[in-house]
């Protein structure tokens, strides 16, 4: 089992950045990618970008290549996603999700954290 806690959300301007922080907790030494996901109010969840546990591949959505970057701390079990020149379309609650084969789609996901609101004001 693996728990998942997501911090850094908040509300900031068009242009501005924010940091989400994904910190893991449980059987953190299994080799887990971790996913970025968002889902906005009346939307499907949508694929923001993963990263394996050695860090060896990162992809991102169309929608996050140039402004957001994926990165991992092992040593602090913790995963990060940076993001820039933030849009009001990125307005959406951001979640952080794990498990060994990483994927594009969130229903193999097993484990998730809870998710914390990034609202991005015009």
């Amino acid at each position: 089992q693996v728990q998942l806690v997501e911090s850094g959300g908040g509300l900031v301007q068009a242009g501005g950045s924010l940091r989400l922080s994904c910190a893991a907790s449980g059987r953190t030494d299994s080799g887990y990618a971790v996913g970025w996901f968002r889902q906005a109010p009346g939307k499907e969840r949508e694929f923001v970008g993963y990263i394996t546990w050695s860090g060896g591949m990162i992809l991102y959505a169309d929608s996050a290549k140039g402004r957001f970057t994926i990165s991992r701390d092992n040593a602090k079990n913790t995963v990060y996603l940076q993001m820039k020149s933030l849009k009001p379309e990125d307005t959406a609650v951001y979640y952080c999700a794990a498990d060994v084969v990483p994927s594009r789609s969130p229903n193999v996901w097993r484990y998730w954290g809870q998710g914390t609101q990034v609202t991005v004001s015009s």
